[in-house]
């Protein structure tokens, strides 16, 4: 045995990890997982450094090796990184093409994170890699085939089939946030009117509950956040339900339902055995939200399909993105399972 490897044996270091990163927000986060997916080590840091402008890869670095210190390990004993990435992607060549919130274009970062610490990687969007950790260790566990669907500020969307991530040659797709529900109505942003995240998304509901409280509606919700929108969250929504709030209940139930209608056409489509709902809206109200969507879900799909899905609250919560990171890279890695 050689001394380096006696050494780490003698103080109990991890001498094989897996590096999962979450890119995602004004948050980055590093999570540093043994061969079995048990947490060893993390850190979580502002993905922004003030003193510069935009955000530099060597923070992103740094970041990991705080990680890799929180959890006892050598850099060399990385076995692959895995990121999960907001904005458009080349997957083919692990490139970031545009991330407005990051000040980034063309941003190599998959060849970036194998030179710095010589081991492989790989990039997938967020709500992917979000899919992928409750397939491999979630929700999901054991199905042949996983929908993923997210509401939040956006609804994100994704799938995973027969134990790998449903996209395209070089793009991620599962963009379920603009599937038109109608003719009319708000938009996402962008894309046409009427899409489920101009009509269900947690902003929707906000908006929609702001006025509930400028008309007298919602005295509870009034109390906590008032008509500020940065302020109607996921949380205080909640809150203002348990409160007594029926009219912000009947705003989450309808944007629920929403989701729900959604969820039953692609069904429709992919005939996934398990449809896992995650988002700030579906951890801070469960019953709720899980009871609603199946409603919705109902009005939507065949007969025949009826019976062939369950839709289950997501379980991992902050940790679906690097742990699904992480476990994808370490599958493309050794080309067979989690």
């Amino acid at each position: 045995m050689a001394d380096n490897e006696q050494d780490r044996k003698s103080r109990n270091v991890p001498d094989k990890v897996w590096v999962g990163f979450d890119l995602g927000g004004t948050k980055m986060l590093a999570v540093v997982f043994d061969e079995n997916f048990q947490v060893l080590g993390k850190k979580r840091r502002k993905t922004r450094d003030k003193t510069k402008d935009g955000v530099h890869l060597d923070r992103l670095a740094d970041t990991i090796r705080m990680a890799l210190e929180d959890a006892g390990a050598d850099e060399s004993a990385v076995q692959g990184i895995g990121a999960g990435c907001p904005g458009p992607l080349d997957l083919k060549k692990g490139v970031i093409l545009e991330a407005p919130n990051l000040g980034w274009k063309n941003v190599e970062l998959k060849d970036y994170f194998a030179t710095q610490f010589d081991c492989p990687a790989e990039i997938c969007n967020d709500v992917d890699a979000g899919v992928f950790g409750e397939y491999a260790h979630g929700a999901g566990r054991g199905a042949r085939c996983v929908l993923g669907v997210f509401p939040g500020t956006g609804i994100g969307g994704g799938c995973v089939y027969e134990g790998k991530i449903f996209r395209g040659s070089t793009a991620s797709c599962m963009e379920v946030g603009f599937m038109q529900m109608a003719t009319e109505g708000p938009a996402a942003g962008v894309g046409p009117v009427g899409t489920l995240e101009g009509l269900a998304s947690r902003l929707w509901i906000s908006a929609e509950a702001a006025k509930a409280v400028y008309r007298g509606k919602a005295p509870n919700l009034a109390k906590l956040a008032g008509t500020d929108l940065a302020s109607i969250r996921s949380g205080i929504l909640s809150k203002a339900i348990e409160a007594g709030d029926k009219v912000i209940e009947e705003l989450v139930a309808l944007a629920a339902q929403q989701v729900g209608r959604a969820i039953g056409s692609l069904v429709n489509v992919l005939a996934p055995d398990i449809v896992v709902v995650g988002g700030g809206l579906a951890e801070a109200m469960p019953r709720l939200y899980l009871s609603e969507t199946q409603k919705g879900a109902k009005r939507n799909v065949l007969p025949s399909l009826k019976s062939c899905f369950e839709i289950r609250i997501a379980e991992l919560g902050d940790n679906a993105t690097v742990l699904g990171a992480a476990a994808w890279v370490k599958q493309q890695a050794k080309g067979s399972g989690i």
